[in-house]
């Protein structure tokens, strides 16, 4: 039987067999979990049910000290910083988020689900119709942090030592130690107890601009971090300086490049005077750019159009660099011309032979008709002559 046709079965048979599947209570898979996060932060609460029929899921709100005074929660709430998704299917998946913490928002968070059809029965009791998960959520002051300005790097500070520093001026508890990070990634050997931090670039380079970031940690309380900016205009470090292909083949040129901010990139084709850029919807011409890498791949090459010099060009708020490559696109035929150049060879020394040949002179044609025992003859008697003649002279 046909895979879809199988398919479809199962799920004509499971549709068929939900009126005589008992009903099921609604019962917790994933319950919320409680947090400690700092202001301006952000946190997501994650709430899943099982049940049959699917239970309806609900979150709701009680301030801190008040557990007994619940307010639901709805999508858009609180100024549009409180979201809520939720999906059903065999079970109920619902994540409650909320943006840009501030201490008001510390409290007590609570899923509710029920699949009980007298649930919304004002009549009813909520806590016998509803089954309940919660999660405390306590919203700190976040830790003022002093640091360093932005840093932008030119062909004049390449010489010049760039230090960044970072300075905890006030925090909730004491802190317990301080490192750096680079793109997300910890820098090695930067780890101190000193509440001022400093991080030092010996001649900088294009390769070390990114987002740099001091980190203070604590014991019982989230990390604060400040991040501190190093640009400069990008610096393509790797291309291809030129492609070779076949006709109907396809190419794929592409670009790196160190630098941030993360560059804007474009590709050109340069046709003489004009530069053509490109893009996506010949259907032929595919660009993908993911931070400091572009590529273009080129389907089908076409002889005619597509050979040529090709640029890709980055673009950022500081500067912009460009490198060329060269694509090159040769005939069907241009795998064959080495043996066509030797066949071609072949034959102009067997017409050599075939002309030489016949030019040759008659004289040089040994006569197959003169007897050879007669020349023997003639040669012996000249012989016998020559001897007569040298006795008679003696």
């Amino acid at each position: 039987m046909h895979r879809n046709a199988v398919m479809l079965a199962v799920v004509l048979l499971g549709n068929l067999m939900l009126p005589f599947i008992s009903a099921q209570n609604a019962g917790f898979v994933k319950s919320p979990l409680s947090e400690t996060k700092l202001t301006g932060d952000t946190f997501e609460l994650y709430c899943e049910v099982v049940g049959y029929p699917t239970p309806e899921i609900q979150w709701w709100y009680a301030e801190v000290n008040r557990a007994d005074s619940f307010k639901q929660l709805w999508d858009g709430a609180r100024k549009r910083r409180v979201s809520i998704n939720t999906a059903y299917g065999t079970n109920g998946v619902s994540v409650l988020g909320i943006t840009r913490l501030t201490l008001e928002d510390s409290g007590t968070y609570e899923c509710r689900a029920s699949n009980d059809p007298r649930r919304n029965d004002l009549r009813q009791n909520p806590a016998i119709t509803w089954i309940r998960a919660q999660a405390t959520i306590s919203v700190l002051q976040k830790p003022k942090i002093n640091a360093s300005d932005q840093t932008i790097l030119t062909a004049d500070t390449s010489s010049k030592q760039v230090i960044l520093q970072c300075n905890l001026t006030t925090a909730h508890t004491r802190h317990k130690e301080s490192f750096w990070m680079k793109n997300g990634q910890d820098i090695p050997n930067t780890r101190t107890e000193q509440k001022d931090t400093i991080y030092r670039i010996n001649k900088p380079r294009a390769d070390d601009s990114g987002e740099y970031m001091c980190v203070y940690t604590f014991d019982t309380a989230p990390n604060a971090n400040t991040t501190i900016e190093v640009k400069a205009k990008p610096d393509i470090t790797g291309h291809k300086r030129s492609e070779n292909k076949n006709e109907g083949e396809n190419a794929t040129l592409y670009c790196k490049s160190v630098g941030y901010p993360h560059p804007t990139w474009t590709w050109r084709k340069m046709d003489g005077k004009s530069p053509m850029e490109l893009d996506n919807s010949t259907g032929r011409i595919f660009i993908t750019n993911r931070d400091n890498y572009t590529e273009l791949n080129i389907l089908n090459l076409d002889i005619n159009t597509d050979p040529g010099i090709y640029e890709c060009n980055a673009t950022n708020a500081i500067g912009n660099n460009a490198q060329t490559t060269i694509l090159r696109v040769r005939s069907h035929l241009a795998p064959l011309w080495p043996f066509l150049g030797v066949l071609a060879e072949i034959i102009i020394l067997v017409v050599i032979i075939v002309v030489y040949e016949k030019r040759k002179r008659p004289d040089d044609i040994i006569d197959d008709d003169e007897p050879v025992g007669q020349m023997k003859t003639n040669s012996t008697n000249n012989h016998k002559d020559k001897n007569i003649r040298q006795r008679n002279t003696k």
